[in-house]
């Protein structure tokens, strides 16, 4: 069981600071007889932070909601605020630093070395020398826990951990707020996934980052969580600490948490024997 993160002061605030507001949200794909309707009247705050972690069932747009976040895709009605603005002003220039996003395969240019793909971002932007570009990048790769001699391989060379790490060092390598995660321990053995949350868990504490999460793995979601919202009938039935969630009285909730896989991950460890 990997340690749970204790909660922050920001999260526990009477007033905290909302980093993310979503009112009234609807996400439809489609129209008329083939409508989907993915989102119906969502509401959801995010506080400064905080990390909070999506869950839900397939089909229920987590993923499409971090997307929503990003100014990738654009909800039907309803509207998405980020750090005070529209998400489709994240990509302005004087902006552009303010959200980092982790994809879940990491999303590494093939033909890039490793500090090439992580000074990306900086040299996209244009607004720094590249030398000063690369120092920046070197510094991120060296706080995900990677070592200079990584730099110079190919993304063909790494390891699925080190894709994950690469890809966090690229997502902060701008310095962003606002941190996203999809399924951020997806496809790693289970030692790797420990090392991963741990070191999440170092860049929450030391960067002061919100985090947003989308992920199906319960070890995660409790070794990260400071929040849990979760989605069904189109919208968030409840959100809380994840202690309070695991008993909301919700089908979907019962089976996530309270079936088999989910009494396996909040048992306690067996006592070490001596």
């Amino acid at each position: 069981m990997r340690t749970a993160l204790p909660a922050t002061a920001a999260a526990t605030s009477a007033a905290p600071e909302a980093v993310v507001e979503i009112h009234g949200l609807w996400t439809v794909f489609g129209q008329g007889a083939e409508a989907f309707v993915v989102h119906q009247y969502l509401d959801l705050t995010i506080y400064r932070g905080e990390v909070l972690t999506l869950v839900g069932g397939s089909g229920t747009g987590k993923s499409v909601l971090l997307r929503q976040m990003l100014g990738l895709a654009h909800p039907t009605r309803g509207e998405v605020r980020v750090l005070g603005q529209p998400p489709q002003a994240l990509g302005s220039p004087d902006a552009a630093s303010r959200v980092g996003m982790l994809f879940q395969h990491g999303a590494l240019f093939s033909a890039f070395s490793v500090l090439d793909n992580i000074a990306f971002p900086l040299l996209e932007l244009g607004t720094l020398p590249r030398a000063l570009a690369y120092e920046a990048a070197m510094v991120k790769l060296q706080l995900v826990g990677l070592k200079p001699e990584h730099a110079a391989r190919m993304p063909a060379d790494l390891s699925g951990g080190m894709i994950k790490r690469v890809a966090l060092a690229r997502a902060l390598v701008m310095d962003p707020p606002l941190l996203l995660l999809d399924e951020p321990t997806a496809g790693l053995d289970p030692e790797s996934a420990d090392d991963f949350c741990a070191l999440l868990r170092d860049m929450h504490a030391g960067l002061g980052l919100t985090v947003v999460i989308v992920t199906h793995d319960l070890d995660t979601l409790f070794a990260l969580s400071t929040r849990v919202a979760v989605l069904a009938d189109r919208k968030v039935v409840t959100i809380g600490p994840p202690a309070e969630v695991a008993h909301f009285d919700h089908p979907f909730i019962r089976h996530y948490f309270l079936g088999d896989r989910g009494r396996r991950a909040m048992a306690p460890l067996p006592p070490l024997e001596n």
